[in-house]
């Protein structure tokens, strides 16, 4: 017999302390007013707007001194010269001094980014002077241009990270809206209340998983987990399925190790799972294949969530379809995690419907 997951988890606190007791309250909310990252140049989407920022400014500021499109090319070519290998400085110290400079108050951190920016301008203009390009070089306007682009990258990074909690704020109550759902509830119940005299022990596994249910989508989210709790959150939820459908639900898992320790936002995976018994086995009297698939190839994790579509999928009258709010929300939020390092995409493949998700294997 297991222990139930809710007993099993943090001890409750007396309530009397709990409601009298502002710094409790606090702190179980600590998670969701997480300090944005003002150095957070480490993702390849952030080197990659910022390389291309820079040069669209380079571009636009050398049509200033020419008259011809070709005297436009040489200019922009030499500037660049500068302009870029100053821009990958930057980024390469802000990366690396991440950890340190984040330790500083926040005034200081923009005045570090500010000199970083500064002394990486005074580098590309010294190498311009340094290959004849430039007769003399303007030291003080480079050092101010770059203070102040190093001043936007980093007004910039901070808006986007901000952006992330009230967006994971909203997907973890349109979660709760769409994985608790009342009928879920009721037929889990209704099914536990079939086996409570005829298989007792089956009938307390099935309460306890569906109560690590609740207590996973009720918790504060985090910023991240690992695929292999993700993996165990969506086993519990199909444990629950297999006993109310037997046999019409036939899954398979084909799970590769090495992938476990990828990142992923908390409760990602059991909507894509419950999307598929919802639209595979539900409108289906004969139920559906389900197969859930991981494998690390190289340096990414691919994950797979297949499930068999019933006839009236493709005959004269299909059922009704989705309206795809689960899957925006899954993309939305792998993408605010990873980036331009994630991959999805969801269809049909002949019979099945596919939803693929590829992420880095270590973050």
């Amino acid at each position: 017999m297991r222990n139930p997951p809710i007993l099993s988890a943090n001890a409750t606190p007396n309530p009397t302390s709990v409601s009298s007791s502002t710094p409790v309250q606090e702190k179980t909310r600590a998670p969701l007013r997480a300090e944005p990252s003002i150095f957070d140049a480490c993702q390849i989407g952030v080197v990659l707007r910022t390389v291309v920022f820079v040069e669209a400014v380079v571009a636009i500021a050398t049509l200033f001194v020419v008259s011809t499109p070709g005297e436009w090319l040489v200019q922009a070519a030499t500037v660049t010269g500068g302009a870029l290998p100053a821009t990958l400085m930057w980024l390469v110290a802000a990366c690396g001094l991440k950890k340190p400079l984040r330790r500083l108050p926040k005034q200081w951190q923009y005045a570090a980014g500010a000199v970083l920016g500064a002394l990486a301008a005074l580098y590309g203009c010294g190498l311009l002077r340094l290959t004849g390009v430039l007769a003399h070089a303007p030291w003080l306007a480079s050092g101010l241009t770059g203070a102040l682009f190093a001043g936007l990258v980093m007004a910039a990074m901070v808006l986007r990270a901000r952006g992330q909690t009230p967006a994971a704020t909203t997907a973890r109550l349109e979660e709760l809206q769409s994985r608790i759902r009342p009928h879920f509830l009721f037929n889990t119940l209704n099914s536990a209340i079939a086996l409570v005299r005829e298989e007792p022990a089956k009938a307390e596994t099935m309460l306890e998983d569906l109560a690590e249910l609740f207590r996973q989508a009720l918790a504060d989210p985090g910023e991240s987990g690992t695929l292999a709790d993700e993996i165990a959150l969506a086993e519990r939820y199909l444990a629950i399925e297999q006993v109310r459908f037997g046999d019409r639900l036939r899954i398979r898992w084909d799970l590769d190790a090495a992938a476990s320790s990828a990142r992923l936002p908390p409760l990602l995976l059991q909507p894509l799972v419950e999307n598929a018994i919802k639209h595979g086995v539900e409108p289906s009297p004969e139920g559906a294949k389900l197969r859930i698939r991981t494998e690390r190839r190289g340096a990414m994790v691919v994950i797979e969530v297949v499930n068999s579509l019933p006839p009236l999928r493709w005959a004269d009258q299909p059922l009704p379809r989705g309206h795809g709010i689960a899957l925006a929300n899954v993309r939305d939020r792998l993408r605010l995690l990873h980036d331009m390092q994630m991959q999805f995409s969801a269809g049909m493949d002949q019979k099945n419907y596919r939803v693929r998700i590829a992420i880095p294997a270590e973050s």
